[in-house]
């Protein structure tokens, strides 16, 4: 019999368009307007493993968004899919090829999936995907530590290990919960959070795919202020000229700081990458 926390959902998702409102223009920290470029839809050229910073444009994402024109549904997709899962095309002439969930994104419940390039250049918005969903509610390795967004069987590819009772996470830096932005008080199992980090915060050296933790941050519900929490997530889009946002945060573990062993590591981190991601086996399936 299969433990509660294996059980698999297939749900039925679709390529993002990418929108803008009726004037194209957004207003970044400064007062200047700008075009938001590769806000959703399908993304070409930005990799797991590029920088967060230093790009023209605004929550990029490496590879492409999914959605569903029913609210409901598109809720679903949102709350279900998780680091790891399956994504396999269904029409168009990319059909037949697979990819891997990332993470998510907030401001329209979008699930960021990464394909390899010649996937997406094959990709049109509106394109049928299904998704091999696994791992909302599953129990975290150690006591206290809530864990979500991660399909369990991917839990090896982020490096993590358990000594003395606390989950041993090797991170690219560590922040306090005052660079939270955009997110606050959302539910985390369907939203990511924006680190507004500033130049002398070493963002430059973050890169998509990075893990981060962020202190005094109960998100295992909706996100708050919690002394002596600490939330860890990994940065699956990135940065944005927009005040409250910033590269963008999808929480897996929370709980107290004394269930969490962090390495902080901001030269050396190894994040996840494409590769690692896309070249998983069949068996995690």
């Amino acid at each position: 019999m299969r433990a509660l926390s294996e059980v698999v959902v297939n749900v039925e998702a679709f390529v993002d368009q990418g929108v803008v409102g009726d004037t194209p223009w957004r207003v970044d920290r400064d007062g200047r307007p700008y075009v938001p470029v590769g806000d959703g839809g399908v993304v070409r050229g930005v990799r797991l493993g590029d920088p967060a910073y230093g790009r023209v444009g605004d929550h990029v994402a490496p590879g492409a968004c999914l959605v569903h024109p029913v609210t409901e549904a598109r809720h679903a997709v949102a709350a279900l899919a998780c680091l790891g899962n399956r994504v396999e095309v269904r029409t168009g002439a990319a059909a037949g090829e697979r990819g891997r969930v990332l993470g998510k994104r907030g401001g329209g419940e979008r699930v960021i999936a990464v394909f390899t390039p010649e996937v997406l250049a094959a990709l049109r918005p509106g394109d049928r995907v299904s998704v091999t969903t696994r791992g909302q509610g599953s129990s975290a390795p150690v006591a206290d530590l809530t864990q979500m967004n991660l399909d369990p069987a991917a839990a090896h590819l982020l490096g993590t290990t358990v000594a003395s009772g606390r989950l041993v996470v090797s991170v690219r830096t560590v922040v306090a919960s005052a660079a939270v932005g955009y997110g606050i008080g959302r539910p985390m199992a369907s939203w990511d959070l924006d680190l507004q980090l500033p130049g002398t915060a070493a963002p430059q050296g973050l890169r998509l795919g990075d893990l981060v933790a962020v202190t005094d941050l109960d998100a295992r519900w909706n996100a708050g202020y919690r002394r002596g929490f600490v939330s860890v997530g990994v940065v699956v889009h990135g940065d944005s000229p927009e005040p409250g946002h910033g590269p963008g945060l999808t929480v897996l573990w929370s709980g107290p700081s004394t269930s969490l062993d962090l390495r902080e590591d901001p030269l050396t981190h190894a994040g996840l990458t494409e590769e690692t991601l896309l070249s998983w086996g069949e068996g995690g399936d």
